[in-house]
């Protein structure tokens, strides 16, 4: 069964909705993964380009091999019984016994200019049939998704990335030489470019994006983190990231043109119900607020800037809807347009285009 919330303001220029549907999250992404995953596996190109992207300078630790750390580590975590036995993929001939978590990584692809490059890693817990076997294993499984679905995390180095679950392919198998039952697991690894970090940092420069962005950090108080078209690659959390997705213009009237800006919202915290409650606060605020200020800042004797009143201009908020299952750090839940009413440049013509003399006329 699913929960409607919907706000409509004076006049109906404004609708606002929220939706939430019970049903697995996590379901959207595992699809959406796989079935993308074909064509994106072929882009030999970025796959090459990644693998330089995920390798630092000679002398220094790659990348690729400090998320493998931290994810054992945190394998080791989240199933105790694995304490020295997650390992690499085994050589050829090698045996495993007892139960063990195998990580190993494939391939590497572009995901999106505001969340980064992914890098699919395989995680296949291995159990003894008298420990429970396929059981046991779906046990592990629970806990992994659990543990590491939208769960971000930080290398030793300070570098952050995010674990989005993306399903699993496989079907239980027994294997052969050992006899342990296993099963793999996809997840994506999402790295935030920080070169690409700061060619967007620009952005907030946006006066629509500004008044968002501070708007926001007002709202949520000091707390949270407010970033704007792109995740950084030290994100913090609980944080919030605005990204502009589309620009349109109508005309209005003779003199004027409006102008849409349609915007999409991420709330990312350690917490569901935290992230939802944030979600529909956001969408039930920017209902009730209707419009935006953007005020320049003016540049005074003392050096201080502060707001010019006078030049205060508002944009408007038209519509804003929020999904609560969709995936905060890939697709964001909000969905907000924005709408400002310019004046039309008055073209200039001549007060006389032409003089009809008739010797006629009295």
């Amino acid at each position: 069964m699913g929960i409607e919330f919907t706000f409509a303001a004076e006049g109906g220029e404004m609708n606002v909705s929220m939706s939430y549907q019970a049903s697995n999250g996590t379901n959207n992404e595992a699809s959406n993964g796989t079935n993308n995953e074909a064509s994106n596996d072929t882009n030999q190109d970025a796959s090459n380009e990644q693998g330089r992207r995920f390798s630092n300078s000679a002398g220094d630790t790659s990348l690729s091999t400090r998320i493998k750390k931290t994810l054992k580590h945190k394998l080791v975590a989240l199933v105790p019984a694995w304490v020295g036995r997650v390992q690499d993929v085994p050589a050829s001939g090698e045996v495993l016994s007892g139960p063990c978590a195998v990580l190993s990584f494939a391939e590497e692809v572009p995901k999106s200019a505001w969340a980064g490059y992914r890098r699919i890693i395989k995680i296949s817990p291995y159990a003894r049939s008298e420990d429970g076997g396929a059981e046991q294993v779906e046990v592990w499984s629970a806990d992994l998704i659990t543990g590491l679905h939208q769960v971000r995390l930080e290398d030793g180095e300070g570098g952050a990335f995010t674990c989005i679950y993306l399903g699993s392919t496989d079907s239980e198998r027994r294997e052969t030489e050992s006899g342990l039952v296993t099963r793999s697991l996809r997840f994506g690894v999402y790295v935030p470019e920080p070169q690409r970090a700061a060619e967007y940092a620009d952005a907030a420069g946006e006066p629509w994006l500004a008044a968002l962005r501070e708007w926001t950090a007002e709202e949520l108080g000091p707390d949270w983190s407010v970033y704007t078209a792109c995740w950084p690659g030290g994100y913090t959390m609980p944080s919030v990231l605005w990204r502009l997705t589309g620009y349109s213009t109508a005309v209005a009237g003779t003199s004027a043109l409006e102008v849409r800006k349609q915007w999409v919202g991420h709330v990312l915290t350690g917490h569901t119900g935290l992230t939802d409650q944030t979600v529909g606060r956001l969408v039930e605020q920017l209902a009730l607020q209707s419009r935006l200020a953007i005020t320049p800042a003016v540049e005074q004797s003392s050096g201080a800037n502060t707001r010019d009143e006078g030049n205060t201009r508002y944009v408007t908020v038209d519509e804003v809807t929020a999904d609560v299952q969709a995936d905060a750090y890939l697709n964001g839940q909000i969905r907000l347009t924005l709408s400002q009413r310019i004046r039309r440049p008055m073209t200039t013509s001549p007060l006389m285009r032409e003089i009809h003399h008739n010797k006629e006329i009295q």
